[in-house]
């Protein structure tokens, strides 16, 4: 009979710090999703959107209800694949998250880049993306509190200067525009006396009616793209840190799950062939099993 080998195998196992640690993770991750999502539907479903589906449509500059919808989908995706992948090590789900993250951190390195080398062209489309959403300012309220946030965090006022708001139909100067705010500015522009408690949100009215030279005495007269382009370059360490921690964050991320694929594969291939270590007998031993057997 063959004697077995009397040293026991030590199988491939999956490591468990790195499994539980991309599963909590990506739980929170996952969470996280559902809720700007959530969020998201909330805010259709009080405008009316979720009845009429073609109204995501209608609004001529940007629904801001959008960032959460993709933002969230896109985390609740990766959420999924990362923490049922981990859970049930399921090495589809595990790959779908590595390629998947891998493509958003080339989409951002690409987005840098680019943004880099054509730096007047995004401005430019930064413009043309400031003046479509003055020209719906008053079509969306989530979109004309986005407009508000933004001119009084920047102190400014347009795109590139007040007199952006004549793009606006309530806001332009033209003889037959009939609207009480007629050669005006939303009250987001006007600049803050530290005295005054409450808002005055008619503080922007007829002011563009006045000469340049009095109206920085009741507007910021700076476009947000400039005040846009200076913030960045106030805060470039502040910005750097940031996209370099993402960047960081997702390439652990797909080394983790790139390395828990490793093991779950090896641990598979242990079940399909086992190292069995078996004995042979001498060649002089097998002569004398032959004779005795027959």
């Amino acid at each position: 009979m063959s004697n077995m080998s009397g040293n026991h195998y030590k199988g491939q196992e999956v490591s468990c710090c790195i499994k539980y640690f991309i599963f909590g993770f990506n739980i929170l991750f996952w969470l996280l999703g559902m809720a700007l999502v959530g969020i998201g539907l909330w805010a259709w479903s009080e405008k009316g959107v979720l009845s009429n589906i073609s109204s995501i449509t209608d609004l001529g500059g940007l629904d801001p209800v959008w960032l959460f919808m993709v933002v969230g989908g896109v985390m609740f995706i990766l959420g999924f694949a990362g923490c049922i992948g981990a859970l049930r090590e399921n090495t589809f789900l595990l790959k779908f998250f590595s390629v998947f993250l891998g493509i958003i951190f080339f989409l951002e390195l690409t987005t840098g880049v680019l943004a880099f080398v054509f730096k007047d062209w995004i401005k430019d489309q930064l413009n043309l993306f400031i003046n479509n959403n003055i020209r719906a300012y008053r079509d969306d309220i989530d979109l004309q509190n986005l407009i508000d946030f933004t001119q009084e965090y920047w102190e400014c006022c347009g795109a590139f200067g007040a007199d952006d708001w004549n793009l606006n139909i309530y806001f332009n100067c033209t003889d037959g525009n009939p609207s009480r705010e007629k050669c005006g500015v939303p009250f987001s522009c006007c600049t803050k006396d530290p005295a005054e408690d409450v808002i005055n949100t008619q503080c922007g009215y007829d002011v563009r009616a006045k000469p340049d030279s009095e109206q920085k005495d009741y507007i910021n007269v700076k476009g947000c793209v400039p005040q846009f382009e200076k913030w960045l370059q106030d805060n470039l360490t502040l910005v750097a840190g940031i996209f370099i921690g993402v960047a960081l964050l997702q390439i652990f991320g797909i080394c983790l799950a790139q390395n828990l694929v490793s093991d779950i594969e090896a641990v598979q291939a242990s079940w399909v062939s086992p190292p069995l270590s078996i004995h042979r007998l001498p060649p002089h031993s097998s002569k004398k099993a032959s004779a005795y057997y027959s």
